[in-house]
């Protein structure tokens, strides 16, 4: 399992392995405290982990938001698990 989670200082989307406690920012350098951070979502694979890090910063980008509302995080994690269960049939 991997965990999308987010940088307290910079903002920038990264993940990391659910076992991984420390994960060093790209892009600011800041040493993320992964058992504090908030877990926007939780996925099976690195790949699909790099994935959404890139869609949701182009979603950002692009909507000039500073970070997803609730009902967009809900929504997130409502899309992804729907995804697995057709997905793995």
């Amino acid at each position: 399992m991997y965990l999308v989670i987010r940088c307290p200082n910079c903002g920038t989307f990264t993940y990391v392995d659910q076992y991984q406690e420390w994960k060093l920012c790209a892009i600011c350098g800041e040493t993320i405290n992964s058992r504090r951070a908030e877990i926007y979502l939780d996925l099976h694979n690195h790949r699909d982990a790099e994935a959404v890090v890139h869609e949701l910063e182009r979603f950002l980008h692009t909507t000039g938001k500073h970070d997803l509302s609730e009902e967009e995080k809900v929504g997130l994690q409502t899309a992804y698990a729907r995804w697995i269960r057709t997905n793995t049939l």
